[in-house]
């Protein structure tokens, strides 16, 4: 069957969330618990760099410390040193082979700061450059797209919020279950034909959802070779709203989004989990529930079109830049 081994990553997910739930907080809090910084540094590439985007939203709502995302080519290619005071800084590599990632840590470790390491690979080059490391516990990856590592490193990112002060419950009563795969697979079945028929396609979130954008987006052109742009729900009202029209297809995790329903833009609204709510402000651990949804999406759409995403063309499930 096609994309046998992704499916059957996306259904492990309900467990592995679990089993990080129980065990992620007690090894976070012996390398960051009662810690203080200045500032956060986020290096990571491809669905790793949009975890760290969900972690960016939850250390500067939760913790008001300011957060930037690495760009490594500023080491890598271009040699120049960025100045860090008080900083964490924080690799995310599912693999933990990432060159430009270790460079990043091994740079700041220099220099005196804090490093982590995040990954699903124990003794790999980033946990070699890190002070501290966090492996995600989430078996073998055998599909080359991330599945239940992403959903394993956004729930990494909001437990080292929590092990740092933010006031966030405990996940373990938040996490999606497999009635919610399910859900979410039934979903998609239905959504699936409006993503291989149009053309172009658009993924749209907000603050915590945006991330999901993001990934849902690489996971439709990794998967299913359908180009999709993602967008902050806000930026695309600055010019890109107006290719959407008759024959095109938005995936929106920020509601029905009427206005550009009446442009005769095809809206896919992502089935709404149970909300979050934390000091007024909701959709707090949605991402991990909302993902679920745009892989079975990406999956089922590249059925749809004779495609295998556990071995797709030109694309290796290692990837390694400098």
């Amino acid at each position: 069957m096609l994309g046998e081994w992704m499916e059957s990553e996306v259904r492990q997910q309900p467990e592995i969330l679990r089993r990080g739930a129980a065990s992620y907080r007690g090894v976070l809090s012996n390398a960051l618990e009662g810690r203080k910084f200045d500032q956060v540094l986020l290096a990571a590439r491809g669905s790793s760099d949009n975890a760290a985007l969900y972690g960016r939203y939850l250390i500067e709502v939760f913790l008001g410390i300011p957060v930037c995302l690495a760009a490594p080519s500023v080491l890598t290619r271009y040699h120049r040193q960025v100045r860090y005071t008080n900083c964490l800084a924080i690799g995310i590599s599912q693999s933990g082979a990432a060159p430009d990632i270790s460079e990043v840590l091994s740079s700041l470790r220099d220099e005196g700061q804090t490093t982590l390491a995040i990954t699903n690979t124990p003794g790999s080059r980033i946990t070699t450059v890190a002070e501290h490391s966090l492996f995600l516990d989430a078996g073998v990856e055998k599909s080359v797209a991330a599945t239940k590592t992403y959903t394993a490193s956004l729930l990494a990112l909001y437990e080292i919020v929590r092990v740092m002060g933010g006031k966030l419950p405990a996940p373990s009563a938040h996490l999606p279950n497999d009635k919610w795969v399910d859900h979410a697979f039934e979903a998609a079945q239905i959504a699936s034909g409006s993503m291989v028929r149009n053309s172009p396609s658009f993924a749209l979130g907000r603050g915590f959802g945006f991330s999901t954008a993001q990934e849902t987006a690489l996971k439709m052109m990794e998967c299913a070779l359908i180009p999709c742009k993602s967008y902050s729900s806000a930026d695309f009202e600055h010019g890109p709203k107006a290719l959407a029209g008759h024959g095109s297809t938005i995936v929106s995790f920020d509601g029905p989004m009427p206005d550009l329903h009446a442009q005769g833009c095809e809206i896919v609204v992502a089935p709404e989990p149970p909300n979050l709510d934390v000091d007024g402000i909701d959709r707090i651990l949605n991402p991990v529930w909302d993902i679920i949804f745009g892989q079975w999406l990406a999956l089922i759409s590249a059925r749809a079109r004779g495609l295998n995403p556990d071995v797709p063309q030109y694309i290796h499930k290692v990837t390694e830049t400098l």
